[in-house]
């Protein structure tokens, strides 16, 4: 299985958020707790459901987002 079949989008698990395959564990959540400083090791022990890569995959997810055409409105900081 490639990382990019572990990422999954049903719009009748997590409103259509991206997924990993077979869990209610979104590509969300995941970022989220890298942001914070969250291990990935401490992510896996606390989600035992996630696949080996769907770190990896989420993250893939994110950067190839990232990369399509769109343009990011800024909040300027005040």
């Amino acid at each position: 299985m490639t990382t990019n079949d572990l990422i999954v989008c049903d719009p009748k698990i997590m409103m259509g958020k991206p997924t990993i395959r077979g869990t209610r564990i979104t590509v969300e959540l995941i970022l989220e707790k890298l942001a914070a400083g969250e291990p990935e090791s401490q992510i896996l022990e606390a989600h035992r459901r996630l696949p080996k890569g769907a770190i990896q995959a989420a993250i893939g997810f994110a950067l190839r987002s990232l990369q399509r055409d769109f343009a990011y409105p800024v909040e300027q900081a005040s």
